[in-house]
């Protein structure tokens, strides 16, 4: 993953569970979870730019760039 730029309490004080729900469903993204609020925890804000933590990765020669994912869905239990 990216990275974490808020803590799992950090994002579940300052977002929504429901809000995150209904952002990712808007993207075409499932989710199923039993426990809304704590989906707070994997809001996109939540994390760093995935996009910016690739291009570092890649500029140091750490790795290639061979693909890009796009998520289809989210589970948590």
């Amino acid at each position: 993953g990216a990275g974490r730029i808020l803590s799992r309490g950090a994002a579940k004080r300052s977002l929504r569970g429901r809000d995150v729900a209904r952002e990712l469903e808007s993207r075409g993204i499932t989710v199923k979870t039993g426990d809304i609020p704590s989906l707070a925890e994997e809001a996109s804000k939540a994390y760093k730019d995935v996009t910016e933590v690739i291009d570092v990765v890649h500029q140091a020669g750490i790795s290639k760039k061979v693909v890009m994912a796009t998520p289809i869905g989210v589970i948590k239990g």
